[in-house]
């Protein structure tokens, strides 16, 4: 697909750039996790020992893990999943106490299943509380079998070591909201910088009825669902309406990514062809169009870029975030 003719391309139909971007984003992107990765992941760390902390205090200390404590405390079940030796992952917890693949799940997320019967419910919950205490992994949690209780510190030590069990599971994550929320903060400056410069939308107002001049954040596009008449939220990182705005035109969206290696990028180029031609479908029309842009730190190669290209999705790097104003913005 050929890019839109609505607007210029910017990079999109300029190959012979890509490789010297690309070299360029990597290194932003290395200088940025070796200095400020590390203190977003030692700062999730600290929340994360804290909750730790408190789910060995509601267990006393992983000797008392009953079905009541589960049912008030669902979420508990991933501190628990990382106390045993091994870690266990969720299929091997569900293989192991022979319980329901449905309540193990709602349990990962904080929940337990509305329409359980009670005394199936209290019965896995026994179960999978009977192994937890069975497999609690004895090199951590030095207390267990002796006869003296645990001291602060003791306690203290084996939250922090399954805290990084727990950020280590989710090492990836952490760093990619890091990432994104500083990705968000430079659009943000330099939309405050421009002259005339740009404010935040106000809550409540929809993304098609915004003020010329305006951005926002984390804003949720309704699209409708291929083959179907239902409309569907889709969230993009940032909405932006130009200042030169007329009645009816649509804001440019902005899609922020970064990516810590060039695999992953690949695997997940395909979201955002679906997303804009879900977008497409939804709205251009009437000679209006959507314009949906990637804003890009990091690994991403020309597979990637070519993929995007084809379908007419553009880009702007985070290292030449001034070409942001080449959309019209």
């Amino acid at each position: 697909m050929a890019a839109d003719s609505y607007y210029t391309p910017v990079n999109l139909n300029k190959p012979e750039r890509w490789k010297a971007d690309i070299i360029k984003s990597v290194d932003m992107y290395n200088d940025w996790f070796m200095s400020f990765a590390p203190v977003a992941f030692r700062e999730t760390r600290v929340k994360v020992t804290e909750n730790v902390e408190s789910t060995l205090k509601r267990t006393e200390n992983l000797t008392n893990i009953k079905p009541d404590l589960l049912k008030m405390h669902p979420g508990a079940l991933q501190t628990l999943r990382m106390s045993t030796c091994p870690p266990l992952a969720v299929d091997r917890l569900i293989g192991l106490a022979g319980v329901s693949k449905n309540l193990v799940g709602c349990m990962e997320i904080g929940e337990i299943p509305r329409r359980m019967p009670l005394a199936e419910l209290e019965r896995d919950l026994s179960k999978i509380g009977a192994i937890i205490e069975k497999m609690a992994d004895p090199d951590i949690f030095v207390w267990l079998g002796r006869a003296t209780d645990a001291t602060e510190t003791e306690v203290h030590r084996a939250a922090t070591i399954v805290a990084d069990r727990l950020c280590g599971a989710v090492a990836n994550p952490i760093i990619r909201n890091a990432q994104e929320k500083r990705q968000l903060a430079l659009i943000s400056a330099w939309l405050e910088a421009r002259e005339p410069k740009y404010t935040r939308l106000p809550e409540g107002i929809r993304f098609d009825a915004m003020p010329p001049g305006t951005y926002s954040f984390r804003l949720n596009v309704p699209v409708k669902q291929e083959g179907g008449t239902k409309n569907v939220n889709i969230p993009v990182d940032a909405v932006v309406m130009p200042h030169t705005a007329q009645n009816g035109d649509l804001p440019l969206l902005i899609e922020a990514k970064s990516a810590g290696d060039f695999t992953n990028t690949n695997k997940r180029r395909k979201e955002e062809a679906t997303k804009v031609q879900q977008l497409r479908s939804t709205y251009n029309r009437d000679g209006k169009y959507i314009r949906f842009i990637l804003f890009l730190c990091g690994y991403f190669d020309s597979g990637y870029l070519g993929y995007e290209a084809a379908e007419g999705i553009d880009w702007v790097w985070e290292h030449e975030v001034n070409d942001l104003a080449k959309f019209g913005i």
